[in-house]
């Protein structure tokens, strides 16, 4: 406790003069004021942990210190003292917000120790703020890195249905960030309070996935000695994340639609059904509406679930996206693994970015923890890159050409001319080196272009 500062507003000169020493005996650094309107300039120049004010002031009531009190420190706690103690009175102090109400003659034992207790608790509240603001930063939309339109456009539509109560599915590839835009929803929400449950859909063996949704009655089965709660349980009061939804089988669908119809739960066996208060999350990387027409996936719960449809794109069409990331990841396992790699090359970059990233965020993810455990230089280069991450030349020349929107007949034409130049102009010798007859490659050249000798675009 020691250095906390203690504003003391006490119009008496000798219970002032009391106080004051009393307090710093307890190692407090305690500023002493006589009147309310000094109290009052003290708290906007300086910062205070704990105001002990006196009810009747010369110029103004204790409780009125509140009002500036919760403007400029709204966690310092006010204890109020007074030698005129009525109900009425220590009811209108506590209903304004003050942390407790004591009676003169002070028992000093009792001020310590309301004292102790109301710095406690405002350091309690700190921690437990900065433990939300931690957990927003990390699991929150600022966690969810990238600048490309496409991700701008969830994450303010996520932000948008984080307020409500709304059903979301959350459609994407493996390994865009379902999950983390998930958690986001729910820390931003007004069930952050409560428990996120996820589920793994496809992680689960069909025959437990019912007992892990709905719970087990006791005597359900042989082994069920007593009840236990499912994940929609488990939830009530919070959120349940559903991941590959489309993996659940068509008899849990079906009992998952009545639990989202009903608001109950009824677990395996039998038993009381109990009331829930959820929110759900689904996730997929399959088409369900093409599942829908397929027969593999209950129309009317695929409706319950499309409410608020959120995609996440590929790794691929996220741009610029590609270097925040590689940034992001690197100074992560720089931290965590004790290494100093300064970042990647340009020709290392230029590598990652023609890469198609099947398995999206989570691939490059895995790529760097790697490259950043393994390697011992201060920059990632193409060479230091996994062979089957770095396209060989012709690769890239291909890459590049359908980028810019090359058609199969311009790039025919393109490999024709190179073989006439490559051999002068010769077309048995340009045949040969395409590995064909003279006849065909004249069949294919004046195809391409009937009106005389091709040149491709650009040269």
């Amino acid at each position: 406790m020691a250095n906390e500062s203690v504003l003391l507003v006490e119009d008496d000169d000798r219970m002032r003069h009391l106080l004051d020493l009393l307090l710093t005996r307890e190692g407090y650094r305690v500023i002493p004021c006589a009147q309310g309107k000094e109290a009052v300039q003290r708290l906007q120049e300086e910062d205070i942990d704990l105001v002990l004010s006196d009810l009747q002031l010369g110029d103004m009531n204790g409780i009125d210190l509140l009002q500036p009190l919760r403007r400029s420190q709204p966690e310092t706690p006010l204890i109020i003292i007074t030698a005129h103690g009525t109900i009425p009175s220590a009811v209108e102090a506590m209903r304004q917000g003050a942390f407790d109400y004591l009676q003169k003659p002070l028992d000093h034992d009792r001020l310590k120790w309301v004292i102790r207790r109301a710095l406690q608790i405002r350091q309690l509240d700190r921690e437990n703020r900065a433990l939300k603001q931690q957990i927003l930063s990390q699991f929150g939309f600022d966690g969810i890195l990238g600048e490309c339109p496409a991700i701008r456009r969830v994450k303010e539509q996520a932000r948008e249905v984080a307020a409500a109560d709304t059903t979301v599915l959350i459609m994407g590839e493996s390994g865009t960030g379902k999950e983390l835009l998930a958690r986001a929803i729910h820390y931003e929400s007004p069930r952050r309070g409560g428990p996120l449950v996820t589920l793994n859909c496809a992680a689960i063996p069909e025959p437990l996935i019912e007992s892990e949704l709905f719970g087990v009655a006791r005597g359900a089965f042989t082994d069920a000695r007593q009840d236990r709660p499912g994940r929609l349980l488990q939830a009530d009061g919070g959120t349940l994340f559903l991941d590959e939804v489309a993996e659940l089988s068509r008899s849990a669908q079906a009992k998952l639609l009545r639990v989202l119809e009903t608001r109950t739960v009824e677990p395996l066996g039998g038993g009381q059904e109990k009331k829930v208060d959820f929110r759900i999350i689904a996730a997929t990387n399959q088409d369900l509406l093409r599942a829908v027409r397929q027969g593999k996936f209950r129309e009317d719960l695929y409706y319950r679930l499309h409410v608020m449809p959120l995609h996440l794109p590929p790794l691929r069409d996220r741009g610029d996206d590609l270097d925040l990331l590689v940034s992001h990841f690197l100074r992560r396992f720089n931290e965590e693994l004790g290494r100093q790699i300064r970042g990647v090359t340009p020709d290392g970059m230029a590598a990652l970015k023609q890469r198609a990233w099947p398995g999206n965020v989570r691939e490059l993810e895995n790529l760097l923890e790697r490259i950043t455990l393994t390697h011992r230089g201060e920059w990632i280069d193409a060479k230091d890159l996994p062979p089957d991450h770095v396209a060989n030349p012709l690769q890239l020349a291909f890459r590049t050409l359908l980028a810019q929107g090359w058609s199969l007949d311009q790039l025919q034409a393109r490999i024709l001319n190179e073989a006439l130049h490559q051999t002068g102009g010769n077309l048995t010798q340009a045949a040969q080196l395409l590995q064909m007859d003279r006849s065909t490659f004249r069949y294919r050249l004046k195809k391409i272009n009937p009106g005389g000798e091709y040149s491709p675009p650009g040269g």
